[in-house]
Protein backbone atom coordinates (compact mmCIF):
# COMPACT_ATOMS: atom_id res chain seq x y z
CA UNK A 1 0.00 0.00 0.00
CA UNK A 2 1.31 3.81 -0.79
CA UNK A 3 0.32 6.36 1.56
CA UNK A 4 1.07 10.22 1.22
CA UNK A 5 -0.12 12.72 4.01
CA UNK A 6 -0.78 16.01 3.56
CA UNK A 7 -0.87 17.90 7.16
CA UNK A 8 0.65 21.25 8.39
CA UNK A 9 1.60 20.42 11.74
CA UNK A 10 4.96 18.95 11.36
CA UNK A 11 5.11 17.08 14.36
CA UNK A 12 1.66 14.94 13.94
CA UNK A 13 2.53 14.46 10.43
CA UNK A 14 6.19 12.71 11.40
CA UNK A 15 3.94 10.98 14.31
CA UNK A 16 1.73 9.73 11.56
CA UNK A 17 4.75 8.44 9.43
CA UNK A 18 6.68 6.39 12.26
CA UNK A 19 3.06 5.07 13.03
CA UNK A 20 2.63 3.51 9.29
CA UNK A 21 6.36 2.44 8.33
CA UNK A 22 6.67 1.03 12.29
CA UNK A 23 3.98 -1.72 10.72
CA UNK A 24 5.09 -1.30 6.76
CA UNK A 25 3.18 0.56 5.46
CA UNK A 26 5.19 2.56 2.59
CA UNK A 27 4.64 6.11 3.00
CA UNK A 28 5.61 8.01 -0.40
CA UNK A 29 5.31 11.51 0.14
CA UNK A 30 4.27 14.29 3.04
CA UNK A 31 2.68 17.91 2.20
CA UNK A 32 1.72 20.42 4.40
CA UNK A 33 -0.87 22.03 2.07
CA UNK A 34 -3.21 21.52 -0.42
CA UNK A 35 -1.22 22.28 -3.56
CA UNK A 36 1.48 19.73 -2.29
CA UNK A 37 -1.25 17.19 -2.00
CA UNK A 38 -2.22 17.38 -5.90
CA UNK A 39 1.87 17.59 -6.71
CA UNK A 40 2.50 13.92 -4.80
CA UNK A 41 -1.25 12.63 -5.84
CA UNK A 42 -0.12 13.16 -9.56
CA UNK A 43 3.48 11.97 -9.15
CA UNK A 44 3.53 9.38 -6.52
CA UNK A 45 -0.04 7.76 -7.84
CA UNK A 46 -1.06 6.69 -4.26
CA UNK A 47 -3.37 3.95 -3.25
CA UNK A 48 -4.42 6.24 -0.11
CA UNK A 49 -4.39 9.82 0.99
CA UNK A 50 -4.26 11.34 4.50
CA UNK A 51 -5.65 14.48 4.70
CA UNK A 52 -6.00 16.57 7.65
CA UNK A 53 -9.40 19.16 6.58
CA UNK A 54 -7.70 22.76 7.67
CA UNK A 55 -4.71 23.75 5.82
CA UNK A 56 -2.43 26.83 4.87
CA UNK A 57 -3.11 29.65 3.91
CA UNK A 58 -6.59 29.99 5.77
CA UNK A 59 -7.04 27.02 7.63
CA UNK A 60 -10.68 26.47 6.76
CA UNK A 61 -11.52 23.59 4.41
CA UNK A 62 -8.27 23.81 1.72
CA UNK A 63 -7.51 20.30 3.00
CA UNK A 64 -10.80 18.37 2.05
CA UNK A 65 -11.19 20.88 -1.37
CA UNK A 66 -7.74 18.95 -2.22
CA UNK A 67 -8.63 16.15 -1.76
CA UNK A 68 -12.18 15.86 -3.87
CA UNK A 69 -9.85 17.62 -7.01
CA UNK A 70 -7.69 14.45 -6.22
CA UNK A 71 -9.93 12.44 -6.34
CA UNK A 72 -11.54 13.54 -9.53
CA UNK A 73 -8.23 13.29 -10.98
CA UNK A 74 -7.48 9.70 -9.82
CA UNK A 75 -10.75 8.39 -8.81
CA UNK A 76 -9.60 4.99 -7.69
CA UNK A 77 -7.57 6.82 -4.50
CA UNK A 78 -9.05 5.88 -1.39
CA UNK A 79 -9.37 9.18 0.50
CA UNK A 80 -8.78 8.94 4.56
CA UNK A 81 -9.78 12.60 6.27
CA UNK A 82 -8.68 13.21 9.93
CA UNK A 83 -10.28 16.56 11.37
CA UNK A 84 -10.39 18.07 14.80
CA UNK A 85 -13.91 18.63 14.35
CA UNK A 86 -17.08 17.45 13.08
CA UNK A 87 -17.37 18.67 9.58
CA UNK A 88 -19.01 15.61 7.39
CA UNK A 89 -20.18 18.18 4.90
CA UNK A 90 -17.78 16.64 1.58
CA UNK A 91 -18.13 13.36 2.67
CA UNK A 92 -20.58 12.47 0.58
CA UNK A 93 -18.88 14.55 -2.29
CA UNK A 94 -15.57 12.31 -2.14
CA UNK A 95 -17.64 8.76 -2.07
CA UNK A 96 -19.21 9.83 -5.11
CA UNK A 97 -16.43 10.88 -7.05
CA UNK A 98 -14.56 7.98 -7.68
CA UNK A 99 -14.30 4.17 -7.32
CA UNK A 100 -12.03 4.26 -4.30
CA UNK A 101 -12.92 4.28 -0.79
CA UNK A 102 -13.63 7.18 1.52
CA UNK A 103 -12.65 7.61 5.48
CA UNK A 104 -13.42 10.41 8.16
CA UNK A 105 -12.38 10.06 11.28
CA UNK A 106 -11.36 12.63 14.16
CA UNK A 107 -7.77 12.95 14.85
CA UNK A 108 -7.91 11.92 18.38
CA UNK A 109 -8.61 8.45 17.04
CA UNK A 110 -5.60 8.00 15.56
CA UNK A 111 -4.56 6.56 19.78
CA UNK A 112 -6.27 3.69 18.97
CA UNK A 113 -3.70 2.36 16.86
CA UNK A 114 -5.32 -1.12 15.70
CA UNK A 115 -8.22 0.66 15.00
CA UNK A 116 -7.11 3.34 12.90
CA UNK A 117 -5.07 1.13 10.91
CA UNK A 118 -7.55 -1.07 10.54
CA UNK A 119 -9.31 2.02 8.60
CA UNK A 120 -6.57 2.81 6.65
CA UNK A 121 -6.36 -0.36 5.17
CA UNK A 122 -10.68 -0.56 4.46
CA UNK A 123 -10.43 2.43 2.98
CA UNK A 124 -7.12 1.70 1.12
CA UNK A 125 -9.44 -1.29 -0.67
CA UNK A 126 -12.26 0.60 -1.56
CA UNK A 127 -14.84 0.59 1.97
CA UNK A 128 -15.80 3.15 4.33
CA UNK A 129 -14.54 4.36 7.33
CA UNK A 130 -16.40 7.01 9.32
CA UNK A 131 -16.43 8.11 12.71
CA UNK A 132 -18.90 7.80 14.75
CA UNK A 133 -19.26 10.95 16.09
CA UNK A 134 -19.94 11.98 12.38
CA UNK A 135 -22.20 9.26 11.95
CA UNK A 136 -24.37 10.12 14.89
CA UNK A 137 -24.10 14.19 13.33
CA UNK A 138 -25.50 13.06 10.33
CA UNK A 139 -28.32 10.71 11.62
CA UNK A 140 -29.13 13.49 13.74
CA UNK A 141 -29.40 16.44 10.71
CA UNK A 142 -31.20 13.54 7.98
CA UNK A 143 -34.60 13.80 10.88
CA UNK A 144 -35.05 17.63 9.75
CA UNK A 145 -34.81 16.46 6.38
CA UNK A 146 -37.40 16.03 3.22
CA UNK A 147 -38.47 12.29 2.09
CA UNK A 148 -35.97 9.97 0.51
CA UNK A 149 -35.38 5.80 0.30
CA UNK A 150 -33.58 6.26 3.68
CA UNK A 151 -37.09 7.08 5.48
CA UNK A 152 -38.07 3.48 4.09
CA UNK A 153 -35.82 1.77 6.75
CA UNK A 154 -36.87 0.56 9.69
CA UNK A 155 -35.44 2.12 12.86
CA UNK A 156 -33.39 -1.33 13.64
CA UNK A 157 -32.04 -1.27 9.72
CA UNK A 158 -31.07 2.01 9.77
CA UNK A 159 -29.12 1.67 13.21
CA UNK A 160 -27.51 -1.22 11.10
CA UNK A 161 -26.67 0.94 8.30
CA UNK A 162 -24.98 3.86 10.40
CA UNK A 163 -22.79 0.89 11.94
CA UNK A 164 -22.55 -0.25 8.06
CA UNK A 165 -20.78 3.67 7.53
CA UNK A 166 -18.25 3.19 10.20
CA UNK A 167 -17.22 -0.05 8.23
CA UNK A 168 -18.09 -2.22 10.82
CA UNK A 169 -18.66 -6.24 8.88
CA UNK A 170 -21.90 -7.91 9.52
CA UNK A 171 -20.18 -9.87 12.81
CA UNK A 172 -18.84 -6.78 14.34
CA UNK A 173 -22.44 -5.26 13.93
CA UNK A 174 -24.24 -8.38 15.39
CA UNK A 175 -21.92 -7.77 18.32
CA UNK A 176 -22.70 -4.24 18.71
CA UNK A 177 -26.62 -4.81 18.52
CA UNK A 178 -26.41 -7.83 20.89
CA UNK A 179 -27.92 -9.97 17.62
CA UNK A 180 -26.72 -13.15 15.95
CA UNK A 181 -24.69 -12.76 12.62
CA UNK A 182 -27.64 -14.26 10.90
CA UNK A 183 -29.84 -11.10 11.62
CA UNK A 184 -27.61 -8.40 10.59
CA UNK A 185 -27.26 -10.01 6.98
CA UNK A 186 -31.21 -10.38 6.86
CA UNK A 187 -31.40 -6.38 7.70
CA UNK A 188 -28.33 -5.96 5.76
CA UNK A 189 -30.73 -7.66 2.40
CA UNK A 190 -33.61 -5.58 3.64
CA UNK A 191 -31.60 -2.25 3.13
CA UNK A 192 -30.34 -3.23 -0.22
CA UNK A 193 -33.45 -4.18 -1.63
CA UNK A 194 -35.55 -1.20 0.05
CA UNK A 195 -32.79 1.22 -1.52
CA UNK A 196 -33.37 -0.70 -4.68
CA UNK A 197 -29.00 -1.96 -5.07
CA UNK A 198 -29.31 -4.58 -8.09
CA UNK A 199 -27.26 -7.85 -7.30
CA UNK A 200 -23.36 -7.31 -6.94
CA UNK A 201 -20.51 -7.54 -5.20
CA UNK A 202 -21.53 -7.45 -1.27
CA UNK A 203 -18.80 -5.45 -0.56
CA UNK A 204 -19.99 -2.73 -3.61
CA UNK A 205 -23.23 -2.45 -2.29
CA UNK A 206 -22.14 -1.71 1.01
CA UNK A 207 -20.27 1.29 -0.25
CA UNK A 208 -23.42 2.10 -2.30
CA UNK A 209 -25.91 2.02 0.99
CA UNK A 210 -23.50 4.29 2.77
CA UNK A 211 -23.43 6.91 -0.37
CA UNK A 212 -27.24 6.85 -0.34
CA UNK A 213 -27.30 7.21 3.56
CA UNK A 214 -24.29 10.22 3.22
CA UNK A 215 -26.52 11.79 -0.23
CA UNK A 216 -29.78 11.91 2.33
CA UNK A 217 -28.17 12.82 5.56
CA UNK A 218 -26.67 15.71 3.41
CA UNK A 219 -30.16 16.77 2.10
CA UNK A 220 -29.41 15.58 -1.20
Amino acid sequence: MRVVIAEDSLLLREGLVALLREHEVEVVAQAEDGDGLLRIVGGHKPDLAIVDVRLPPTFTDEGIRAAVEARRRRPEMGVLILSQYVEPVYTAELLAGGEGGVGYLLKERVGDIPAFLDAIRRVAAGGTALDREVVAELVGERRAEAESPIDALSPREREVLSLMAEGRTNNAIAEQLVVTPGAVEKHVSSIFGKLNLSAAGDDHRRVLAVLAFLRATDGG
